[in-house]
């Protein structure tokens, strides 16, 4: 093959990798459109009076009077400031407790050598065949029996553990050589001080997308907190949405109700955004085996 045909390849070739991240590029330009529509759709209704909206035969997709007075309402009709802080500490607190009792139980099955240790793994994987609704139940029963219900540590204690986390992050410590062990044990260094000086570093971006997961988890929780609280006090922001639907606007007035939906949802939007990219780093680096 002479110069002249090799670089009318070289050029098809181009044409072709050109075109088809073109065509990438406008397919993934039309589902981010599809997909952010939605959360456009609501920021422009929470910014639309409740004359205005229901003035209109079909929804607009623009408003030429923004007002916030739906946001001010939103914090008046009802205590969203409280529910706030009652899903930042359940938040909070959840998180960490289940930080603790994933990596202890990680490690366990990763690095150490007990008797029972595969039967017993096996059994911890069992538990996720069992439908969500069983659990709820009998978590229900176990906190009513216990009198903790309208109390912080009934809304937390059901949440602290998760077989699939315990899972992901034993499967990425595994990934950790195991020369690095050999050599710390010889060094004289202690389980808990390896597992703290090496193996949490190491594995950070796991970590990491572990507690935003989490922290995802808790603050859009619905069907505990609504179940096992009846008191508002103890009210987080995901089952205050029914109570300002209920008591806070009524079911007619969709732009305070939308105003509110912003408020609860943009703190995760701030959470993903600033930390997406140790996301995908984390679940890469789980699904990874090496």
């Amino acid at each position: 093959m002479d110069n002249l045909d090799f670089e009318k390849v070289e050029q098809a070739a181009k044409r072709r990798a050109k075109i088809k991240s073109t065509v990438t590029h406008i397919l993934l330009t039309i589902w981010a459109i599809i997909v952010l529509f939605p959360f456009y759709f609501m920021v422009m209704t929470s910014l639309k009076s409740y004359s205005a909206y229901n003035g209109e035969y079909v929804p607009k997709l623009y408003t030429l009077a923004p007002t916030l007075e739906n946001y001010q309402d939103a914090f008046t009709a009802v205590p969203l400031a409280r529910y706030f802080l009652n899903t930042l500490l359940f938040t909070v607190v959840t998180t960490a407790l289940m930080l603790i009792v994933i990596t202890f139980a990680a490690y366990a099955f990763a690095r150490l050598s007990f008797r029972g240790k595969d039967l017993l793994f096996t059994l911890f994987l069992a538990l996720m065949m069992i439908p969500n609704e069983l659990v709820i139940i009998t978590n229900f029963v176990t906190i009513t029996d216990l009198n903790l219900r309208n109390t912080y540590l009934g809304l937390i204690l059901p949440s602290v553990t998760s077989v699939f986390y315990i899972y992901l992050l034993k499967e990425n410590f595994e990934q950790v050589p195991d020369e690095l062990y050999k050599a710390a044990k010889v060094d004289g260094t202690s389980d808990l001080k390896y597992l703290f000086k090496v193996m949490i570093p190491i594995c950070q971006p796991t970590m990491v997308t572990i507690t935003i997961l989490k922290v995802i988890e808790c603050w859009n929780s619905y069907v505990w907190p609504r179940l096992i609280t009846d008191d508002s006090a103890y009210f987080l922001v995901s089952n205050g949405i029914q109570e300002i639907r209920e008591n806070g606007f009524g079911r007619e007035n969709i732009p305070a109700m939308m105003a509110a939906v912003v408020v609860i949802s943009v703190p995760l939007i701030v959470l993903f955004l600033i930390f997406h990219k140790k996301i995908m780093a984390g679940v890469s680096r789980g699904g990874t085996k090496g």
